[in-house]
């Protein structure tokens, strides 16, 4: 049976997309891809330089991580088949016509790889950092190796009928479910510890402006093409972004608004010279708010 690449090569080579209408729209739209993996590139970064700060990665949730490994696979795989693999790229002109243009960038690919290896970096930071007790859950756990056996299912499930198209889409689905469950242990953990010390706001406020500019690009190549095929053929992008906004709202709700972090309290240094304070105290120390 042919694989997913044997195929590719026996069938005739798509395009990588059809021609741009406008040179200033494919120029905004190949900008705000670059934009959007520069922050969710750059988002990654503050966790990881907490967690080497502090040698210690108590307050990040473990499930959070190996549930973004696994979506990022997925996603990584998904960009990867639809930029490259003319076999996918053939079967999704002959879904959605051959005027369309192929819904994934190089920046979306180099931006799910780069994203993996980092999170990967992480865990990595797991086994060697302080975790205070934390571990993974076994629910988590489980959940990761049904995901994966049921991939490895639709991939043989595929193979006969060379339905790559459909399989890169599964990945998908499983990817935008993946998005959902893997913010959720976080966000519950902050709850429960009534604290988002640990996890860093940085990475929240990187990835909603890099969500942002990915519905932008998206919104340009619609006006583009006179359609919105862009958004419901990329149905995975298009969830992803608008659910990843949602849990960075409630993040940021959580860090700024329902848990901020307390200041410090530091005694004001009093002169020698001083014998009365300015304003009594009542017999507790004058504090300073810093």
């Amino acid at each position: 049976m042919a694989s997913l690449f044997e195929v590719g090569t026996e069938m005739k080579m798509a395009p990588s997309s059809t021609s741009w209408n406008s040179t200033p729209l494919e120029f905004t739209y190949q900008a705000l891809g670059w934009i959007a993996f520069s922050c969710w590139g750059v988002c990654f970064y503050p966790q990881l330089y907490l967690n080497f700060r502090r040698k210690s990665v108590v307050g990040l949730n473990f499930d959070f991580l190996i549930l973004n490994v696994t979506k990022l696979c997925c996603y990584s795989a998904y960009n990867i088949c639809l930029y490259f693999v003319p076999a996918v790229q053939n079967q999704y002109f002959d879904e959605y016509g051959s005027t369309e243009m192929i819904p994934v960038a190089l920046s979306d690919v180099a931006m799910a790889i780069h994203a993996l290896l980092l999170t990967l970096f992480a865990m990595f930071q797991v086994a060697i950092y302080e975790r205070g007790g934390q571990k993974f859950s076994k629910i988590c756990i489980v959940l990761v190796a049904s995901v994966w056996l049921t991939a490895g299912i639709c991939f043989f499930i595929a193979l006969p009928t060379n339905s790559w198209l459909w399989l890169v889409y599964i990945l998908n689905t499983i990817q935008v479910f993946m998005t959902v469950i893997k913010y959720a242990p976080q966000a519950i953990m902050n709850f429960l510890r009534k604290s988002t010390d640990g996890f860093s706001i940085f990475y929240i406020l990187f990835d909603f402006t890099g969500d942002v500019a990915n519905l932008a690009q998206m919104a340009v190549q619609s006006i583009n093409q006179g359609s919105l095929v862009n958004f419901y053929g990329n149905i995975g992008k298009t969830m992803i972004c608008l659910l990843s906004i949602l849990f960075d709202l409630i993040f940021m709700s959580q860090h700024y608004l329902l848990y901020p972090a307390k200041k410090a309290l530091v005694p004001l240094k009093r002169s020698k010279e001083s014998k009365e304070p300015l304003i009594k105290s009542f017999g507790h120390p004058q504090l300073l708010n810093v």
